[in-house]
C-alpha cells in the first residue's frame, strides 16, 4: 500500500513538470503587424539629453512615417532602474503589416525628401553628436504581438 501510495505521487508529480505543448490560435493568438523595437543602453546621467535629441531628431520622421502609412504608432520607453549592460531605453515603432518592408521607390523617395525638408542631414548630424559618449545599441528586431486565450 506505502509503495503504491509512493508510485502515485511519483506518477503525478511527473505528469504535472512534463511540458506540454501549446497551439497556436487556440493558447495564443499571434496578431497582424509588428514592433521595430531598438534597445538601448543610455548613461543613467544623459537620458534627459538623450530623450530631447530623440524628440527632435525621430518624432517628425515618425510622424511622416505615420502619415505615409509606412508605420501607425510609435513609443518611446525608459527603464526605472539600471542595470549596466542592458537596455534602459526602448525607441518602438509599429507598422500594421510586414509589407510595408517592401521596396518602393517614389514612396521611399518622397519620404526622404519630406524628411530632409523638416530636418536636414546636418541639423540632424548636430542632433546626434556626442551621443556616442553615453549610448550603446545593445538590440534592434522585430517582435509580434501575442494575445493568450482566457
Amino acid at each position: 500500500m506505502i509503495r503504491a501510495s509512493r508510485l502515485l505521487v511519483a506518477a503525478v508529480a511527473l505528469s504535472a513538470s512534463a511540458p506540454s505543448l501549446a497551439e497556436a490560435y487556440v493558447d495564443y493568438t499571434p496578431q497582424k503587424g509588428y514592433w521595430q523595437i531598438n534597445a538601448i543602453e543610455v548613461d543613467p546621467n544623459h537620458v534627459d539629453d538623450y530623450l530631447t535629441g530623440l524628440r527632435r531628431s525621430q518624432v517628425g520622421g515618425f510622424e511622416i512615417l505615420k502619415r505615409r502609412g509606412v508605420i501607425d504608432d510609435y513609443k518611446f520607453m525608459v527603464r526605472t532602474g539600471y542595470v549596466k549592460g542592458s537596455p534602459n531605453v526602448l525607441i518602438m515603432t509599429h507598422s500594421a503589416s510586414t509589407a510595408t518592408l517592401d521596396a518602393d521607390k517614389t514612396r521611399d523617395q518622397a519620404i526622404e525628401k519630406e524628411m530632409l525638408a523638416q530636418f536636414s542631414e546636418a541639423e540632424g548630424d548636430k542632433a546626434v553628436a556626442g551621443y556616442e559618449k553615453y549610448r550603446t545599441f545593445i538590440d534592434d528586431g522585430m517582435w509580434t504581438d501575442m494575445v493568450m486565450a482566457k
